[in-house]
């Protein structure tokens, strides 16, 4: 240790620029955790928000809740299910300049999956909406009548909801005859029981039943098939290892160079009784200095990165998630340590000496 830590205080510079590598791959890893999780809650807020256990559709949407729909009465209820209708489409919503891509869902307000209203009041007729609250960083207000691109039918947003977007679109919730008019337009009568799925809240989702052209589907299935979550997380995840290695790759590269230029030093060392274990542990225990250092700054600073990052950035860090990404990032730095070790193990001190 106190080898280590003097030769550490002794060149103070090359092992800053060490600690800055570190730094920057340790900054670059948390953030991209924080990007993947924002990113991940973009897509799966407002089915979190159900607090449910599964959702039924038809076999033949692929678990694409747009694509599946059925009539109600093709559902028979079974006694321990709670059962919450549900519909959904995509659309454009305008209120003057401002616009947003928006997923409508028509559900019934008496329902377990009515969201909290965080500001204004809930809807209590048709063509009301509540929305996620994010639409009030794009220029929408509580009493903003909405335009929307696939229908001449008029909302009035009358409150809004924390954390409700579904495949990074904000979430407008109405009422089902308010989904049925603007889905079916001039003929939303005919097609009053209508809807895309029936969230289902149970104890044993095995054990729920549906005719042969519906599915029960768990809710971790749904998210995991929704369009481009799962090539999403795969990609950002893919970024974060490449990271390791190349954390592992850096550190290896620089005590590598360093112990080579300290060859004759190590030589005199073992002349001098040093055994190559305590030279090894000394390399190690610097190493695990540097590797702390580097990781604990850029923690800290993707901490307060985080505090001026504006709300249209989907970041949201989890801060066990990085605890386990710099215990990861340290190993691996441990690890690219490991061929400097073998050569301090080779050395001959009698070949250093003269060299």
């Amino acid at each position: 240790m106190f080898l280590a830590w003097n030769e550490i205080k002794q060149n103070k510079l090359r092992f800053a620029l060490v600690i800055g590598v570190l730094l920057l791959v340790a900054y670059l890893v948390f953030f991209l955790s924080g990007l993947a999780n924002g990113l991940k809650s973009m897509n799966r807020a407002a089915v979190d928000k159900w607090d449910a256990n599964g959702i039924i559709l038809t076999k033949e949407s692929d678990m694409n809740l747009q694509q599946s729909t059925f009539k109600t009465s093709d559902i028979k209820k079974q006694d321990g299910v709670k059962y919450a209708e549900l519909g959904a489409l995509n659309t454009i919503a305008s209120v003057g300049d401002d616009s947003s891509g928006v997923a409508l869902f028509g559900i019934n307000p008496d329902e377990f999956i009515m969201p909290d209203v965080s500001e204004g009041k809930p809807f209590s007729k048709d063509g009301e909406v509540i929305a996620d609250k994010s639409l009030e960083d794009k220029g929408f207000k509580i009493g903003d009548t909405l335009k929307l691109s696939s229908t001449d039918e008029k909302l009035e947003i009358t409150g809004f909801t924390k954390d409700a977007k579904f495949n990074a679109a904000p979430v407008l919730y109405g009422n089902l005859a308010t989904y049925q008019k603007v889905r079916f337009s001039g003929g939303w009568k005919q097609n009053t029981d209508r809807i895309n799925g029936y969230v289902v809240r149970t104890n044993n989702l095995d054990k729920v039943t549906v005719g042969d052209r519906l599915e029960v589907t768990s809710n971790q299935d749904f998210i995991e098939n929704l369009p481009g979550y799962k090539e999403q997380n795969l990609t950002l995840n893919f970024m974060i290892y490449f990271l390791f290695a190349i954390s592992a790759f850096i550190v290896a590269i620089f005590l590598y160079v360093l112990t080579i230029q300290k060859v004759s030093i190590f030589g005199v060392l073992k002349a001098e009784g040093l055994s190559s274990g305590f030279l090894a542990r000394s390399v190690v225990v610097q190493t695990a200095i540097l590797a702390f250092t580097g990781i604990l700054i850029g923690f800290l600073l993707t901490v307060l990165t985080g505090l001026f990052l504006p709300p249209a950035v989907p970041v949201a860090f989890n801060y066990l998630d990085m605890i386990v990404y710099g215990i990861v990032l340290l190993v691996v730095s441990l690890i690219g340590a490991v061929f400097s070790v073998l050569t301090i193990v080779r050395i001959n001190p009698l070949k250093a000496i003269g060299g």
